[in-house]
């Protein structure tokens, strides 16, 4: 049970975030058409939302395998320079997500210090950007899980 949650994580999260998204939208549209004024604060957390849903689907797509590759020149390569391909990849990836959540991090410690808040709602920006470096490691860690199932499974 414990190991289906955790390996459907980002679906579960994902959906609720969208559910959220589509139903502030909605209600922004209706009071726009009706009302005539629009609900401020829907575009803060859609927006804000937009990048939290972004970093889930990378995550998913790091876990299933499916994320964006480019195969012509790796299908041309011999099991040698596959394999190097393959740690090459995984490694700037890694690299990448890990500068990515450090980076997140400095960002969420800046804001703490100057207590930033949102311009709708008045919450603290910290909120909405500490899922950067949340997400970043959590992306680090489905990258890992995605390379070490390629290995045991011996699949270059």
């Amino acid at each position: 049970m414990v190991k289906k949650i955790l390996d459907h994580f980002e679906e579960f999260i994902g959906s609720i975030i969208l559910l959220v998204m589509a139903a502030i939208t909605f209600a922004n549209v209706i009071t726009r058409y009706f009302i005539y004024r629009a609900i401020s604060f829907t575009e803060e957390i859609t927006i804000n939302f937009f990048v939290w849903i972004v970093l889930l689907g990378i995550s998913i797509a790091y876990r299933q395998g499916a994320n964006l590759s480019m195969t012509f020149f790796y299908d041309l390569m011999s099991l040698r320079w596959k394999k190097f391909s393959f740690y090459l990849s995984t490694t700037l990836s890694v690299v990448f997500f890990g500068l990515l959540a450090y980076l997140g991090y400095i960002e969420v410690m800046d804001e703490l210090a100057l207590d930033v808040t949102t311009e709708s709602l008045g919450i603290s920006v910290v909120w909405y950007t500490l899922a950067l470096p949340v997400f970043s490691v959590l992306i680090i860690i489905r990258i890992l899980q995605g390379a070490a199932a390629t290995l045991r499974k011996n699949e270059f």
